[in-house]
């Protein structure tokens, strides 16, 4: 299945009925899972391992060195898991020594000339709209989706479920089930439609509707809403992610809008 214009490095391992069209390359220290296509004038570096199919698109590249000047050769990997797409000129580059790895998860969609730098960590189920550009060391949660032309600051965390608007600059952590938009980025509710796609129940999106009134509306500051939610609160698997998620959070998490702020919306 491989064609005869195509370079695959004897060390390569390749499942016996992966597809690879011409003019790509494939480096040694390479393991392509069954049943995966790869596009044409793509080329895949050591160390990048690929599950089972999965469509790699024309151009992209995967398993570059880190764009980190504090790399210094060290061993480290992509991981992309079973059934997820990469669109054309889509970059993907491996870890450092601080995580080891770049990682997206299965049933991921990367649409097409998305950068995803060293040490991102995806989990399952997620979107990157077309030229989403991902600095390194950022999570994103199983299910988020991230509008086209959004640019993601290094270390921010994006919660499970989580939307964000086209076009946003993510500076500060967007915590789980809510939309995030405007600019500045901000609060925008929460992410009822996509959580009722995914079978939500009503009662349970007014519950985390409840949980982001409390944090946004009522005049605490984020550690008093926090204390309160707790208190207060029913516990659920959403309520207890949620605080979980804040109160791990690195960079702060995205505000309320204010009219104060300036916004171009």
């Amino acid at each position: 299945m491989t064609h005869p214009l195509t370079y695959v490095d004897p060390n390569a391992k390749l499942a016996a009925n992966v597809k690879i069209d011409p003019f790509t390359v494939i480096h040694g220290d390479v393991k392509i899972g069954e049943g995966t296509w790869i596009g044409s004038n793509v080329t895949i570096m050591e160390g990048t391992r690929i599950g089972n199919n999965c469509r790699i698109f024309p151009g992209a590249v995967i398993g570059a060195i880190p764009q980190d000047l504090k790399y210094a050769g060290e061993k480290t990997f992509v991981e992309i898991g079973n059934n997820t797409t990469l669109r054309e000129f889509v970059t993907v580059n491996r870890g450092t020594k601080d995580r080891g790895k770049t990682k997206i998860g299965d049933n991921c969609l990367i649409m097409a000339y998305s950068h995803i730098a060293h040490d991102c960590f995806l989990g399952n189920n997620c979107v990157l709209s077309n030229s989403v550009q991902m600095a390194g060391h950022v999570t994103v949660g199983d299910f988020a989706i991230i509008g086209g032309v959004s640019a993601v600051h290094q270390f921010v965390h994006i919660g499970q479920h989580a939307f964000i608007a086209g076009g946003s600059l993510v500076s500060k952590d967007v915590p789980p089930y809510m939309k995030a938009v405007r600019n500045p980025l901000s609060y925008g509710g929460v992410n009822s439609i996509g959580l009722k796609r995914r079978g939500f129940k009503l009662e349970q999106i007014n519950h985390i509707l409840d949980i982001y009134r409390i944090i946004y509306n009522n005049g605490l500051n984020t550690s008093q809403a926090i204390d309160y939610i707790e208190q207060e609160i029913k516990a659920s698997d959403e309520r207890d992610e949620i605080i979980m998620f804040i109160r791990e959070s690195g960079r702060g998490i995205i505000k309320r809008f204010s009219k104060n702020n300036n916004d171009e919306d």
